[in-house]
């Protein structure tokens, strides 16, 4: 059994759906019920996954490999048959963001009370996308990761288009169109790759790519070839990440999704775009992506500017919270275009944090928009006194995510900084200003609606509820245990991070 433990926790979400297509649609209670109860099915499955992963394995763990799709001969190729397989495996990298996946999908289940509408179609979809999340970190074949890849896009389509706000339906079909056009280079990439490899294996790839001077050269495969390719990853993950100026799609998103939906693109689809960018693109491509080092880490600093920028001038805090999120990604990409081990080990760390701390900030907005019907920061005012506990979380939520010390937002952006100072000091020097203007746009954000002008509201408004309170809480309790203990993360990606650096010659 323990050998199809990966395939049982992709499919795990199956389960609830299957329960949910039998249940009668308006009795919204029981749909809610068995929605979060499906939920916790892959959350178990991933701690004991997290719990037999032995951290100091090298190779992928917990694989799982079985004949797929096979083509004919090939004369041209070293490899007599083309065969692709159904193949799971997972590393450190890819334990961590399946843990989160889990824990963030089971938390916005939870969130998922202020659904008015349809609720029956909602959680179908809901549970089927993170199916497609558990699939892409869990994936070791190209085919299989863009399968699940493609999966993600069509329910996320509709839970923005039916279930969104005003503008919903310009939000999803901007949506599907950019990721759309990402998705069709990765398919380019991946064909060009098993046309010239006879492979979609990720561990192949790797083995292939890294040694040229063993593998290259009976492939045919030029230097050019394989800088081409590493540009189009970059691209078309770029595009999910996402990287200035391929970003407008995410602000749509951010602003007319229902919260719950937004937990989940904010602190997990977007993190497909560095998972890939780290896993397949400098985990195969190491030389090509190390020659774009600085182009990485120029793109980074662009990022963070540039999101910090328009978040100082926003007056809505869902807008705020959206350029915040372009800015935390330039974060990323500083901490992989320095290169090196803390780096890298720092863009990781901001992947698994900006993930929590994005999931609470977009989570208690969603609280405050229920409450009060606008997000508008010129509308709020005064929520201390009528909301005291919800200002308390937003203020330490705001806090974790301008890096304060004892949070995991400051482990990360150290992290990230000083890999960049080691390798390019003038540009981290130009970058470091985005941390000032972060602790700008946020505080003067979070300020202004928790002790600026009281409003006047229309109903009496209630502070959270205990059912609300969970997320919040549980969100701010791995925060803070990342802050203070690194080690919970460091300790599982310790050997991603050396295969890594051993690709890149460090």
């Amino acid at each position: 059994m323990s050998g199809m433990l990966l395939s049982m926790l992709v499919f795990s979400p199956l389960v609830g759906i299957v329960i949910l297509a039998f249940l009668p649609k308006n009795n919204e209670k029981l749909i809610k019920i068995v929605g979060f109860c499906a939920t916790l099915l892959p959350l178990i499955l991933a701690f004991i996954i997290y719990g037999g992963f032995n951290q100091a394995e090298t190779n992928s763990q917990f694989v799982e490999s079985y004949r797929w799709l096979a083509f004919g001969d090939s004369k041209d190729l070293p490899i007599q048959q083309l065969v692709i397989n159904y193949e799971l495996g997972i590393t450190g990298l890819s334990l961590v963001l399946i843990l989160l996946t889990a824990i963030v999908a089971t938390l916005a289940s939870i969130a998922s009370i202020h659904i008015k509408k349809e609720w029956k179609g909602y959680f179908m979809l809901f549970l089927l996308l993170e199916l497609g999340m558990l699939g892409v970190f869990a994936s070791e074949n190209l085919l299989l990761f863009f399968v699940f890849f493609e999966l993600t896009l069509v329910p996320m389509f509709f839970l923005i288009g039916k279930w969104g706000y005003d503008d919903k339906e310009r939000a999803a079909y901007s949506f599907l169109i950019f990721n759309g056009i990402g998705s069709a280079i990765l398919l380019i990439v991946f064909a060009a790759l098993f046309a010239k490899t006879g492979t979609l294996n990720i561990n192949q790839l790797v083995e292939i790519m890294s040694f040229p001077d063993k593998h290259l050269a009976n492939f045919g495969i030029s230097e050019s070839f394989r800088f081409g390719i590493a540009t189009a990853l970059l691209i078309a993950f770029g595009v999910k990440l996402p990287i200035f100026p391929l970003h407008s799609w995410m602000l749509r998103v951010h602003v007319q999704a229902p919260p719950a939906i937004v937990m989940i693109h904010s602190g997990i689809l977007l993190k497909i775009g560095a998972y890939g960018l780290i896993r397949l693109g400098i985990g195969v491509f190491p030389d090509e992506f190390q020659s774009m080092a600085a182009v990485l880490a120029v793109l980074g600093v662009i990022n963070l500017l540039y999101g910090a920028f328009l978040a100082l001038i926003q007056s809505d805090f869902k807008m705020v919270l959206a350029y915040s999120s372009i800015s935390h990604m330039g974060i990323v990409l500083i901490g992989l275009g320095a290169m090196n081990s803390s780096g890298i080990q720092g863009a990781i760390f901001q992947v698994i944090s900006h993930g929590l701390i994005s999931a609470l900030l977009f989570f208690l907005i969603g609280v405050i928009y229920e409450r009060v019907g606008t997000s508008r920061i010129d509308n709020l005012g005064g929520l201390a006194k009528v909301m005291p506990i919800t200002s308390g979380f937003l203020l330490a939520g705001a806090m974790a995510s301008l890096g304060l010390p004892g949070m995991s937002g400051f482990v990360s952006e150290f992290m990230a900084f000083l890999g960049l100072f080691g390798t390019m000091p003038l540009i981290a020097a130009i970058g470091a200003l985005g941390i000032i203007l972060t602790a700008a746009y946020l505080l003067r954000a979070v300020l202004n609606v928790t002790f600026g002008k009281t409003k006047t509201y229309k109903n009496e408004i209630r502070d959270i509820q205990p059912i609300e309170a969970v997320p919040i809480v549980v969100l701010l309790g791995f925060i803070i245990g990342i802050g203070v203990f690194p080690n919970i993360l460091s300790q599982s990606l310790q050997t991603t991070l050396e295969l890594i650096m051993l690709g890149i010659g460090g």
